[in-house]
């Protein structure tokens, strides 16, 4: 079975995951996009006028964009994550295993649903935060290529993750682990710049700092590096996970037992 004819299998998965998460839109949308406004009152209160990264731009502006991103990421992992991990522990994912999709077709489906609920919430966040200060947008090309470069690469990344799990609390910890240090480690509050030369290099190390950095450059046309090369380690980032994701699914890791 080729791509197309994967993607053709994935639509009906597809439309089951979008609606899992949008039948409870208040806990999956609507929370987070508040928990980014309640940042956002409290940093750009405290720190407005003692932070500037970016001549002519207010740290309230320079901070919408991460966390506009920051959602959309540690949503699109959510999404993926948590229905695979639900779907072992209640048994229902047999149902999907009866099925004859293919690997590539639970791929799409699930990292496809990722997708939306991530641009949903980082929507959602703009909507509501650019009203403090609209942050413009000069270059949205580059916002929209990492956006969605990152809800692809959290969505597969949760998958990964929902494949390796057994049990809620090992999905906790890889989330609150990993997840969640390396996205507040990213540069969502700061500039990389500020930082000493070790914490400087560590976050270079960190793929998150290059979607941070890259979706920040549509807005200001600026950043701390080149988008070039954030987009070069964004897509093999992307490129890698995905690939390890579909060699799990195409060999049954934890789900042909």
């Amino acid at each position: 079975m080729n791509w197309s004819d994967s993607l053709t299998g994935a639509a009906p998965l597809f439309r089951k995951e979008v609606l899992r998460f949008w039948k409870v839109g208040f806990q999956t949308v609507a929370a987070p996009v508040l928990t980014a406004v309640l940042y956002l009152l409290i940093f750009g209160h405290v720190l407005e006028d003692h932070v500037q990264v970016f001549k002519g731009v207010g740290y309230t502006s320079f901070l919408i964009p991460g966390l506009v991103m920051m959602s959309l990421l540690q949503n699109a992992f959510a999404n993926s994550s948590s229905s695979l991990i639900q779907s072992k522990i209640t048994g229902n994912l047999v149902f999907v295993l009866l099925t004859p999709l293919s690997h590539r077709a639970w791929f799409l489906a699930y990292v496809g649903a990722s997708l939306v609920r991530g641009l949903a919430v980082g929507a959602g966040v703009f909507a509501v935060t650019a009203w403090f200060a609209p942050p413009g947008l000069a270059e949205p090309w580059w916002a929209l290529v990492f956006a969605v470069l990152g809800g692809g690469l959290l969505g597969a990344l949760g998958l990964i993750a929902g494949l390796w799990a057994e049990k809620f609390d090992q999905m906790a910890a890889f989330q609150n682990f990993i997840i969640v240090p390396m996205t507040f480690l990213s540069g969502v509050f700061y500039s990389v710049h500020s930082l000493p030369s070790f914490w400087q290099g560590l976050s270079h190390l960190n793929p998150f700092f290059y979607l941070i950095d890259g979706f920040r450059r549509g807005f200001f046309g600026a950043s701390d590096v080149s988008p070039w090369i954030s987009l070069g380690v964004v897509a093999s980032a992307t490129v890698v996970v995905s690939a390890i994701a579909l060699q799990l699914l195409k060999t049954g890791y934890k789900i042909r037992h």
